[in-house]
């Protein structure tokens, strides 16, 4: 027979997975909501177009820096790694395919979640402690419409054209450790990119690329549209916490998507 002892551990331990299930489904109808705004809101090209900016092309030079040394270690640790059973040559394939399969979906979705997904919790954050959400309900304007599809569209957008650059770069990174600084033949190089890369592993990184879009947008965008529901802050501070649990849960999300879908796609 149960005593009341055991009742109030299984609610103390119950609570915290309760609350966790609840803020999984809070931000699916929030992501799902979010989408179907993308085509009942009115003028959101332009509003995407001013995401894009934000969003996409001012992450440019981050991206384009992170692949170029990314692209330049891969080189300089695939050579003395490969060296050692004498294939020095498979080097072009090991950069290119560790690059579009697993490392530029997924440092590109982190960069982007430190540099645009902060920003979007912080700035939806502040407009919802200062009610200017609540405003624009007021004035019948869709504040998820107004604010989080625009953000939705241009990620979806954004992603996958800075992943492609972040590969592109990430593979002149390696060609210059490998080809002129450690003297690998340049033809060999770029014959077993072409040879061992696939449209199925470009595929494979650009639905990575849609997928973390979308993940990181959500969470972003729902830590910032209810930060005045947080339980442990209030204020300016709540939207501190806010942008820190947007950025960590992001970023835990992008490695859990990764290993799912690269299970599935493998």
């Amino acid at each position: 027979m149960k005593t009341e002892h055991d009742c109030g551990l299984l609610c103390r331990m119950g609570a915290p997975c309760l609350r966790i299930i609840n803020a999984v489904g809070d931000m699916a109808l929030f992501m799902l909501t979010g989408l179907v705004q993308i085509f009942a809101s009115g003028k959101i090209f332009v509003r995407t177009l001013q995401q894009l900016y934000v969003i996409g092309y001012k992450s440019l030079f981050v991206i384009v820096l992170i692949g170029l040394f990314c692209g330049m270690v891969l080189g300089l640790q695939g050579y003395y790694t490969l060296v050692q059973f004498g294939s020095v040559g498979l080097l072009g394939s090991a950069v290119s395919l560790t690059l579009i399969r697993e490392l530029g979906p997924v440092l590109t979705a982190i960069m982007l979640t430190g540099r645009a997904g902060s920003s979007m919790a912080a700035e939806i954050g502040v407009m919802r402690i200062t009610d200017q959400i609540d405003a624009l309900d007021v004035m019948d304007i869709n504040s998820m419409g107004y604010l989080v599809s625009p953000r939705i569209m241009a990620s979806l957008i954004s992603f996958p054209l800075l992943t492609a650059i972040f590969d592109v770069v990430g593979i002149i990174g390696g060609y210059l450790t490998g080809v002129l600084m450690l003297g690998i033949n340049e033809g060999a190089y770029f014959y077993r990119i072409a040879s061992s890369v696939t449209m199925t592993d470009v595929n494979g990184g650009f639905i990575k690329a849609l997928v973390f879009a979308l993940l990181v947008t959500t969470v972003c965008c729902y830590q910032g549209y209810t930060t005045h529901t947080r339980r442990d802050s209030v204020g300016p501070e709540a939207v501190g916490n806010a942008t820190t649990s947007a950025v960590v849960i992001s970023c835990v999300l992008i490695l859990a998507a990764d290993y799912v879908l690269t299970s599935f796609l493998l």
